[in-house]
């Protein structure tokens, strides 16, 4: 089981230098120049120089890539005398930092990974996404927990039911749930039940978690602005998770274990709701730890159309302005996120079932 574990990190590591590198190359071949909109089209090109030499931009690209993995390396390597070198070991920017290995003027140091500063706001982009991630998760957690309950609500429904109307009725809402684009539906929902009938539901068609009066005197919860977002944000998981469990209940039903149970004399609630559904939950929670991993990226377009100030919210002000380290973080955080829960969901396999450590 060790060995196997240890596989699994190591094809992780291997997957998120790909990512790190392919994010890497395509945020600096992108046209344009962050020092140049920074300062805005008119400013002059002595000033541009300064802010790309200050930025590292007048780098050749192979040493910007170097010092990009220098910074996010938790062991890293620098040097302690030429302070207008990239490769300067800044006791501030490395605050979290030991050194392991000193030599006569370089260092080898152990520090938490350096994602620089946003160029526009000039803060750490680690305080940024720290900030904006919780409302991602919790926007993302709230909308993978209705899908999952009013999924397995739903899916079993249909089985005990087994009505044409009704399984027509589901069909068609699944459908829908996996065709609409996330961007559609949070603009449907928003129009619908944030301005049409918004006098009956209370809801707005924008906010955030936290919101800041006229008078600024402080920010105040709006939970109600959780709704709309997080029901959005659900539909296309709960309309797989309610076929799911349908198509998987159906087919459990068939099997002989149940047939044994019913010759049993047990209750159909009984055998349905402890021998069926248990059975029948592998595939659903499979695709919800899919999904919840997925949801944290897919956020972007729900929380651009509600104003949610999440890491969605981040990026596409980040692609607005051209900060580039405030893009590549937010990537690279969703990035770190899909692997490890990838990782944790083959552990968890290999532990149920010894023959996946085979393979």
């Amino acid at each position: 089981m060790g060995s196997y574990i240890l596989r699994k990190l190591w094809y992780g590591l291997i997957v998120l230098f790909g990512v790190v590198s392919l994010v890497f190359v395509l945020f600096t071949i992108l046209p344009g120049d962050p020092a140049r909109m920074m300062l805005g089209q008119r400013a002059d090109q002595e000033a541009v120089d300064a802010i790309r030499n200050e930025l590292g931009l007048n780098q050749p690209l192979i040493m910007q890539y170097l010092n990009y993995l220098n910074d996010l390396s938790p062991v890293s390597f620098h040097t302690t005398k030429e302070e207008n070198s990239s490769w300067y070991f800044d006791k501030q920017k490395y605050s979290n930092s030991v050194v392991l290995i000193p030599f006569q003027s370089d260092v080898i140091v152990l520090k938490t990974p350096w994602l620089r500063e946003s160029f526009q706001t000039k803060k750490k982009v680690t305080a940024m996404l720290a900030e904006a991630f919780p409302k991602t998760l919790l926007l993302a957690g709230i909308a993978v927990g209705l899908a999952f309950s009013l999924g397995l609500l739903l899916g079993f429904v249909t089985v005990v039911v087994n009505k044409d109307w009704f399984n027509q009725f589901i069909l068609v809402f699944t459908s829908l749930g996996m065709a609409v684009p996330s961007f559609f539906a949070a603009i449907l929902m928003a129009w619908i039940f944030g301005y049409l009938l918004s006098d009956y539901t209370g809801l707005d068609m924008f906010g955030s978690l936290y919101e800041v009066d006229d008078y600024g005197s402080g920010a105040s919860l709006q939970l109600k602005n959780l709704i709309l977002p997080a029901i959005t944000l659900g539909i296309r998981p709960l309309a797989i998770v309610t076929e799911l469990t349908r198509t998987s209940l159906n087919e459990v039903m068939g099997m002989d274990f149940i047939r044994t149970a019913k010759a049993k004399g047990l209750s159909a609630s009984r055998v349905m709701g402890f021998h069926a559904l248990r059975n029948a939950l592998n595939p659903v929670v499979t695709a919800v730890s899919g999904w919840f991993a997925s949801l944290l990226a897919g956020a972007v377009f729900v929380e651009y159309v509600f104003d949610w100030k999440g890491i969605g919210m981040l990026i596409v002000e980040a692609l607005e302005k051209y900060d580039l380290p405030l893009i590549m973080g937010a990537v690279l955080l969703i990035a770190v996120i899909l692997i490890f829960i990838n990782i944790f969901v083959d552990i968890i396999y290999g532990i149920l079932d010894p023959r996946i450590r085979l393979a």
